[in-house]
């Protein structure tokens, strides 16, 4: 097994080389564990909204994600220091998928919010994500039913937080609107 712990800054190459079965992601060089176990509020909420995006999707040019598909936010291949693998994610720039990542940033990305991963979802990863140009962000709250939509708008998010929402406009899909009463069951 590979010792990750006594090196400072990793890059997808040094990720790519770990085999202990763990899963990892890299924010800006910094290593985090990936806890497994989502709660079943995550799940619910993960393949609702999965599959409402995949019905509007599959006769469009763009494709959508969940983990395990690494995403190489900063385009740097092997070199790339932040590597992640949000819960859901659309890309519509084909030409960033090489077969085994995404390289570069998704345009729209959704993380679902677990006890072991909030902090990181909604601190770390907003600003990394705005950072590396992120077009739409949600962070979606299962547990208080509350989805924060962060829209690029001049190199910054826009964000609003909606309590309870009903139907909600996928900004950067035409036309796409996800149903979240379906996604937060009652």
């Amino acid at each position: 097994m590979i010792s990750v712990e006594k090196k400072k800054r990793y890059t997808y190459a040094d990720y790519a080389a770990w085999d202990d079965d763990r899963r990892y992601e890299l924010l800006d060089g910094e290593m985090h564990v990936i806890e497994p176990g989502a709660s079943e509020l995550h799940q619910d909420a993960s393949r609702e909204i999965f599959g409402q995006l995949w019905s509007f999707l599959k006769d469009k040019p763009h494709k959508l994600f969940h983990p395990p598909f690494d995403v190489c936010l900063n385009a740097g291949g092997d070199n790339d220091s932040t590597v992640v693998q949000p819960d859901l994610f659309v890309v519509c720039d084909l030409t960033k998928l090489d077969g085994k990542r995404c390289n570069g940033a998704p345009d729209f990305v959704i993380e679902i919010l677990s006890q072991s991963s909030a902090r990181r979802d909604v601190m770390i990863k907003l600003n990394i994500y705005m950072k590396a140009g992120v077009r739409e962000y949600w962070i979606v709250d299962p547990q208080d039913k509350i989805v924060r939509v962060c829209l690029m708008k001049d190199g910054k998010y826009d964000h609003t937080d909606l309590i309870d929402p009903e139907i909600i406009p996928v900004n950067v899909l035409e036309g796409c609107e996800i149903d979240m009463k379906r996604a937060f069951p009652a």
